[in-house]
């Protein structure tokens, strides 16, 4: 059964499970945002820009709260409750991941944004653009075509990706950075690329279900 047909069918309330996936997929965009604007920006206005991490941590909190009081309580569901738990909790996870490495920059005291992290800054952007025109399929029950393109443009960002973090390492331990410094930045590199790695299991999650029910 088409999911866009079971959007108009189903009462209000379980409806709200798209809600609560688009506000968790938007919050995650708007963090991706805040990094690139982190790191594109002069170091000095870093402050003002991590004002926003509180606010977009507590959004996705309450996004997953929501999402899961709400499957607690549902005796119909649009989709399987333990894909909403999962949907839901890895859009938590990739919101916290990315403003973790917002806050390390600072944590690091990071000043100088090399190319890499301006590079993985460019990609988790993208990521999130596009995970959040895959969320929006669920609740339009896109045709298994249009979500499997989705998916496969997060996947060919995932790979881009890793690429740039196998460089990246073998530039770090290439001897030339004392040790401490080698740490800070891979773990941002890792803390980046372990957000793109969970924007593509959200993928996989959402093109599983498009096709259950096409």
């Amino acid at each position: 059964m088409r999911l866009g047909f079971l959007a108009k069918i189903l009462p209000p309330a379980e409806n709200r499970f798209y809600d609560y996936f688009e506000e968790g997929a938007e919050v995650c965009q708007l963090s991706a945002y805040l990094f690139y604007q982190i790191v594109h920006s002069d170091p000095n206005q870093r402050e003002e820009c991590l004002v926003h991490t509180k606010a977009y941590k507590r959004r996705a909190s309450e996004a997953l709260e929501n999402c899961l009081n709400l499957v607690n309580n549902s005796f119909i569901t649009p989709i399987d409750p333990e894909d909403i738990q999962l949907i839901a909790s890895k859009l938590y996870q990739t919101t916290k991941v990315i403003l973790k490495a917002c806050v390390n920059l600072r944590i690091y005291k990071i000043d100088d944004y090399n190319d890499i992290i301006k590079q993985q800054s460019d990609l988790i952007t993208t990521s999130a653009e596009e995970l959040r025109k895959l969320v929006a399929t669920l609740r339009a029950g896109a045709p298994v075509k249009e979500v499997a393109r989705s998916s496969s443009r997060i996947k060919d960002i995932e790979n881009t990706g890793d690429e740039i973090l196998y460089a990246a390492m073998e530039g770090l331990f290439s001897g030339q950075y004392d040790a401490l410094y080698v740490l800070q930045l891979r773990d941002i590199y890792k803390g980046i690329e372990n957000a793109l790695d969970i924007c593509s299991a959200i993928s996989d999650v959402i093109v599983n279900i498009s096709l259950k029910h096409s």
